[in-house]
């Protein structure tokens, strides 16, 4: 990198320098981010808005177990805001107006969705449902997922 510099002192210079390198290591991290969200073809995109209680609700009672789960680990989720509409690459079949919705993809496309957190025990059994109606997903038996 070269300055060509007159009349603008050494603050100024190193100001210049360190907001490049700054600039560039936040596109890195966001290549980085992007190029891994999107390694997966089945996803499961959760759409939430600030203040909203069934999101938080959510978040405490899924959150936690929902990557360790055998969906989580099929369809990882990622989490976006209603304001910001469907995530780069990835198209929506119609705009989320509800918060939580669940948006299935496969392959950058809307497959299948859940509008509303109706509780935990609904919540897997609706997902459940959908995983298997619109994808290959099969759920470990519980027989061999304990020995």
């Amino acid at each position: 990198m070269l300055w060509v510099t007159q009349t603008v002192n050494d603050k100024t210079m190193l100001t210049r320098l360190f907001s490049s390198t700054a600039r560039a290591a936040a596109s890195a991290a966001a290549f980085a981010i992007l190029s891994t969200s999107q390694a997966f073809a089945v996803e499961l995109i959760m759409v939430e808005q600030k203040g909203c209680q069934y999101c938080e609700q959510w978040l405490s009672e899924i959150g936690p177990i929902y990557p360790k789960s055998p969906e989580g680990a099929f369809a990882p989720l990622r989490i976006v805001n209603i304001s910001a509409g469907a995530p780069e690459g990835i198209t929506f079949a119609r705009p989320a107006t509800f918060t939580p919705t669940f948006i299935l993809v496969d392959e950058g496309a809307e497959i299948g969705r859940i509008e509303g957190y109706p509780g935990e025990d609904f919540f897997w059994g609706l997902l459940g449902m959908m995983l298997k109606a619109k994808t290959d997903f099969e759920k470990p038996d519980k027989a061999a997922v304990s020995n």
